[in-house]
């Protein structure tokens, strides 16, 4: 794990100290495999942006999302990045726009298991502002689309999932978001 508690300190520091929730993550055998495959260097944790542009929230869909459904953008920081940094970078390479942190919302203790393994992972969840910069993904090989959305389509995104996907990952981010919203 190359995020230290050194940096979750200095962030929260300066942002604000979350809750700490913990959950347990359901995937199956192809989905697990493929959260192996994003462990590079030992990474076990995502950083989550709620970017707010005005009362709208900018978010992004995934190539292999079903039509309409979106979620706010999220990535890994590189080794030697910190959390804050690599925020920053990936809220720009996903959705276009420069952006400022406002405040640490969350951190979700999570364990994705696939009934015969498991790995544990951290999301720290963000609220950011907009800052400049036009709506559109600069990495265009991961991230199909950007749109602005409201706390209220949050529930249209949820009945996507529950509807036309079986990915416990978007499970995952439906009850990341659900207690993030309690939070904001």
């Amino acid at each position: 794990m190359y995020v230290t508690y050194r940096q979750i300190r200095e962030a929260a520091d300066r942002y604000g100290y979350p809750p700490i929730i913990h959950m347990t993550a359901p995937v199956d055998s192809e989905e697990f495999e493929f959260i192996r495959s994003t462990q590079h260097y030992g990474r076990s944790h995502d950083i989550t942006m709620f970017i707010f542009k005005g009362r709208r929230i900018i978010v992004i869909a995934k190539h292999n999302y079903p039509e309409g459904l979106y979620r706010p953008p999220s990535g890994a920081i590189k080794p030697g990045e910190s959390l804050v940094a690599g925020a920053l970078r990936e809220a720009y390479e996903e959705t276009g726009c420069r952006i400022e942190l406002t405040r640490y919302i969350l951190q979700v203790n999570a364990n994705f298991t696939d009934g015969h393994g498991h790995i544990p992972w951290k999301s720290h969840v963000f609220a950011a502002r907009y800052l400049s910069g036009e709506p559109k993904p600069i990495d265009t090989h991961e991230i199909r689309d950007v749109a602005l959305a409201t706390l209220d389509d949050f529930v249209k995104y949820k009945e996507i999932i529950r509807n036309k996907t079986t990915s416990g990952g978007l499970n995952y981010r439906t009850h990341l978001h659900d207690e993030v919203l309690k939070l904001l």
